[in-house]
């Protein structure tokens, strides 16, 4: 807006009446204060009345974009010292000790030795530099074990060096993991579970197949769902149709047969259970 500061305050009322396209254009948010500076002065906003203060704030806020409560500061900047300027930044500032070289150099060593403990590590960082006479650990030879933790942590820690824990399965004590020996004697199950699929968006039947691993004698049952509440009674019918004594119960290690109801109707029967092994000692 050219001129923008020197408007009588009628002329500024009747902008702020209109809908008048604002054209002003700040390169930089200094040049933006250094504007808003001279507007102030040129109406004397220290003499004005309060009526007139308050349409200059509209009047800066609609023209600036700026917000109130940022108007409102700017001029409170004024009135205490006739400048309007970018405020820098307060509170006082360390030089940083260790710097990314060091930082680096911490990731290398515990990359190295596999990240010790704090005590450790700063046994390593202290010899290196008075027994071994390595320069480059001048610095960290003498850091704390605290700030050695607080180092860990930083960013530029991290881009050199990420740890990865692996999920450790949680072991279930239900059901032993071997193959099934039967020892040539009839009665040790496999058994299986299959979902026969959906249509129409109806859930289909789980399909239970359980085979006598040397007679190969099958009994198949079906279920609406999988869960304990069905599957318990079914299995309890499918022993029943077997024309010898079960002494054995092999699974996979789905939980619809490693659980603590499938575990108890096993142990009530004199019924062993085992379950599937990895992959790798299957061979």
């Amino acid at each position: 807006m050219e001129n923008g500061e020197h408007l009588s305050l009628e002329q500024v009322q009747a902008f702020l009446t209109g809908n008048e396209e604002v054209g002003f254009k700040a390169p930089n948010r200094k040049e933006l204060y250094a504007w808003t500076q001279r507007t102030l002065c040129a109406q004397g906003y220290a003499n004005l009345h309060r009526s007139g203060k308050g349409l200059m704030k509209r009047y800066i806020g609609k023209v600036t974009g700026l917000s109130r409560a940022q108007v409102t500061r700017l001029i409170g900047q004024y009135a205490e010292s006739g400048i309007v300027k970018s405020r820098q930044g307060r509170g006082q500032r360390f030089t940083a000790r260790y710097n990314p070289g060091d930082i680096a150099l911490l990731a290398q060593v515990d990359e190295a030795h596999d990240t010790l403990s704090g005590p450790a590590t700063q046994k390593i960082l202290y010899r290196q530099y008075h027994e071994f006479a390595d320069a480059g650990y001048e610095r960290l030879a003498e850091v704390s074990v605290a700030h050695i933790y607080n180092l860990r942590k930083r960013r530029s820690y991290r881009e050199h060096r990420m740890v990865f824990t692996k999920t450790r399965p949680t072991p279930v004590s239900i059901g032993e993991r071997r193959k099934p020996a039967p020892g040539g004697r009839p009665g040790y199950l496999r058994v299986d579970t299959v979902h026969q699929g959906d249509l129409d968006g109806v859930k289909g039947v789980y399909h239970i197949n359980a085979v006598d691993e040397v007679t190969q004698w099958q009994v198949v049952g079906a279920v609406e769902h999988i869960s304990e509440a069905w599957l318990e009674p079914l299995l309890l019918s499918m022993l029943e149709q077997f024309p010898f004594r079960i002494l054995g119960f092999h699974s996979d290690n789905g939980s619809e047969f490693i659980n603590h109801n499938v575990e108890t109707l096993l142990n009530k029967l004199l019924i062993e259970q085992t379950k599937s092994r990895p992959a790798a000692l299957q061979r």
